[in-house]
C-alpha cells in the first residue's frame, strides 16, 4: 500500500493505492499550516479505505507544500507527479495541462510517462482557478453557476485584461451596459482559455489532451479550449476527480519505488541463500 499527498495552494489531496489501484482519496482546503493539512487529508484517505497508517509502506509528497509532508518518504515535483498520474490512467495521452488555483502547467510526456517538456504561467493569477473564483465573486455567483450559464445562448463578451483587478472593472462596466451574464461568462472563459492555450502550444499538442486540476471541472473552459485548439480533451476514466491526479501520480511513484525496494530485498535474500549453499 502506498500513498501520495499533494499540498496545493488552494486544495490538498491524498490518494491511497492498494496493489497499484486507487483504494480511496480525500480532498480538502489548504490552510496556513500545510503540515496539519497534510496529516488531515492523509488521515481522511486512510479512514475512507479502512487502512491504518502503519500499513502504508511508501508515501510521496508533492505540490507547493510538499516539504511540509513530514511523514513522506520522498518529495517529488508536481510536474512529474501530474505526468505520472495522467499516464497511469491514460497511457496514450502525450499532452497534459494542469490548471490549479495558483498556476497553470502544460506538460509533454513520452510513451513511458516521462516529462519531455513543460511550460508554466507567470506569477499572475490570470488563466488559473483563482482568477475565475475572483470573477465569480465579483458577479455574486459560484463557479457552478458560471458553468451553467456558459451553455446558454449568447456570444462571448470582449474581456481584454487578464489582470484580476482590471478584468473586474471590465465586468462591472459590461454589467452596467446590460450585457447578459452568459455573454460575460463566455468572455471570461475565452480569456482564460486563450491564456492556457498559449502554454499548451509551447509544448506542442500530440494526440489528445488531458486536463487536470480544479478548473478541469469547468466544462465551459474545457469546451472553449477545444474550440481554440481544434482538438479533443480526454475524459478521465472511471469518474476519477481531476483534482487528485497529482496525488495519484505521487502514489504511483511510491508504488514503483516500493516494488523496486521489495525486488532488491528479495534478490539480496536469494543471493545470500546461494552463497550459503556453496559452503
Amino acid at each position: 500500500m502506498t500513498a501520495g499527498v499533494d499540498i496545493g495552494s488552494s486544495t490538498s489531496k491524498a490518494v491511497i493505492l492498494v496493489g497499484g489501484k486507487i483504494a480511496s482519496y480525500a480532498i480538502g482546503p489548504s490552510s496556513v499550516s500545510p503540515t496539519k493539512t497534510a496529516h488531515l487529508v492523509f488521515q481522511q484517505a486512510l479512514s475512507s479505505a479502512g487502512i491504518h497508517r502503519e500499513q502504508v509502506t511508501y508515501t510521496v509528497g508533492t505540490g507547493y507544500g510538499r516539504a511540509k509532508v513530514e511523514f513522506a518518504d520522498e518529495n517529488v515535483s508536481e510536474i512529474s507527479c501530474h505526468a505520472k498520474g495522467a499516464h497511469h490512467l491514460l497511457a496514450e495521452v502525450r499532452t497534459i495541462v494542469d490548471v490549479g488555483g495558483q498556476d497553470t502547467k502544460a506538460i509533454s510526456i513520452n510513451k513511458s510517462g516521462l516529462v519531455m517538456e513543460f511550460a508554466m504561467n507567470d506569477k499572475c493569477a490570470a488563466g488559473t482557478g483563482r482568477f475565475l473564483d475572483f470573477m465569480a465573486r465579483s458577479m455574486g455567483l459560484e463557479i457552478k453557476d458560471m458553468v451553467q450559464m456558459h451553455f446558454q445562448d449568447g456570444y462571448p463578451a470582449m474581456i481584454s485584461s487578464m489582470c484580476s483587478v482590471f478584468a473586474e472593472s471590465e465586468v462591472i462596466n459590461l454589467i452596467n451596459e446590460e450585457v447578459p451574464l452568459p455573454s460575460i461568462i463566455k468572455g471570461l472563459h475565452k480569456s482564460v482559455a486563450n491564456r492556457i492555450s498559449t502554454l499548451i502550444r509551447r509544448v506542442g499538442v500530440e494526440n489528445e489532451i488531458v486536463m487536470t486540476g480544479g478548473v478541469a471541472k469547468n466544462n465551459g473552459v474545457v469546451e472553449t479550449l477545444e474550440n481554440i485548439l481544434k482538438c479533443r480533451f480526454v475524459t478521465l476514466p472511471g469518474n476519477v476527480d481531476p483534482q487528485i491526479i497529482g496525488a495519484l501520480g505521487a502514489a504511483v511513484i511510491g508504488f514503483e519505488k516500493d516494488q523496486s525496494l521489495q525486488s532488491r530485498t528479495e534478490n539480496a535474500g536469494n543471493n545470500r541463500g546461494t552463497q550459503q549453499a556453496q559452503f
